[in-house]
């Protein structure tokens, strides 16, 4: 019998389609052809393909804007926002309208374009993840921002138009329908309940741990309970924390571990599988909410959007989250197994 689940933060419905329950070799995906080392604006000894940096992690006494580094920041050639102007907030009639005030901008996570955070050593993606923060950090101090989000499209089906390895962050003016949504969402049931509904949610994917995949010291990886997609993860903090940028040394190489983890995991299980992450944090004119927690959410490209899904705003998820979560679990096992081998 198909199921009915409520997301318990933004009141989303979605379908679970127990009778089509699938296994991961359902969704098998060919490998996508990369462009080469020497092509890709990215690479190491083509910084001069690509608009100045902003941020870079480099060698010591190497100079900006040539080889040497190895996370590195620039402004996306093809921005969504632009940071010069104004925002001319004006009506047209019953419409509202502004200047597309923003900042676009890219973060090269590597010079090598073969690499991914699946395969980069584990301090490599702490330095990623602090160079998130780093850009968090400083453009929040610009008052015509409202958001920041930083997301990874990887894979074609997943929006990436380089294979080279990068993630984005778009700071915009606004603060866009899904965050607001889960803004609302929990702030309502907080003032029912006077509890974060996400610390209740950690506490029961803790309690049940049917649908938990990784628990490390500071963080947790679970798939949702009304999971969209099959394989879809979120990472929580445990400690509550409305502001990713707040985040404490001491829990960073934590951070880098689930989400290093979870993509191994979600790519042993489906190989060459295109995803989105993306960072959801608290809006930057009240980063300190007792009633929101920041978190990542993985979600594979593995179903289709059609007439339904685009009529209703319900989701058909083909796969159980008990029954995704037990499949990565289960692929974590091989990994660790695979890598005491290799140490051997």
């Amino acid at each position: 019998m198909p199921e009915l689940r409520k997301d318990p933060v933004t009141g989303r419905w979605v379908i679970i389609a127990v009778e089509r329950a699938m296994r991961p070799s359902d969704f098998k995906k060919e490998e996508e052809k990369k462009e080469s080392a020497k092509s890709s604006p990215f690479s190491e000894g083509n910084e001069s393909k690509t608009p100045p940096e902003i941020l870079a992690y480099r060698k010591p006494g190497t100079q900006p804007n040539k080889p040497g580094w190895w996370v590195r920041v620039i402004p996306n050639k093809f921005p969504a926002l632009r940071i010069e102007g104004d925002l001319d907030r004006k009506g047209v009639g019953m419409y509202d309208m502004m200047n597309g005030v923003g900042a676009h901008e890219v973060i090269v996570e590597s010079p090598n374009q073969s690499d991914s955070i699946e395969t980069l050593p584990l301090k490599h993606v702490e330095d990623i993840l602090w160079a998130f923060r780093d850009r968090c950090l400083d453009l929040r101090k610009d008052r015509r921002l409202r958001y920041i989000i930083v997301f990874k499209n990887k894979g074609k089906e997943a929006g990436a138009s380089l294979s080279h390895p990068h993630s984005q962050l778009i700071a915009m003016p606004i603060i866009p329908k899904s965050a607001k949504e889960e803004l609302e969402g929990s702030r309502r049931y907080y003032e029912y309940k006077e509890r974060c509904v996400y610390c209740d949610m950690i506490a029961q994917e803790l309690e049940d741990r049917k649908r938990l995949i990784i628990e490390n010291e500071y963080f947790v990886v679970f798939a949702p309970f009304a999971s969209i997609v099959p394989f879809e993860m979120w990472i929580m903090p445990k400690q509550h924390n409305s502001d990713y940028a707040n985040i404490k040394r001491s829990e960073m190489y934590y951070l880098a571990d689930a989400l290093q983890r979870s993509l191994r995991m979600l790519n042993k299980s489906v190989p060459n599988v295109a995803y989105n992450f993306y960072i959801h944090s608290a809006p930057l004119d009240n980063l300190e909410l007792p009633y929101y927690h920041w978190h990542i959410e993985i979600v594979p490209r593995l179903t289709h959007t059609a007439g339904f899904e685009w009529g209703t705003g319900l989701y058909i998820n083909p796969m159980p989250p008990e029954r995704a979560a037990e499949f990565l679990r289960e692929a974590g096992k091989e990994i660790e197994n695979e890598d005491r081998n290799r140490s051997k």
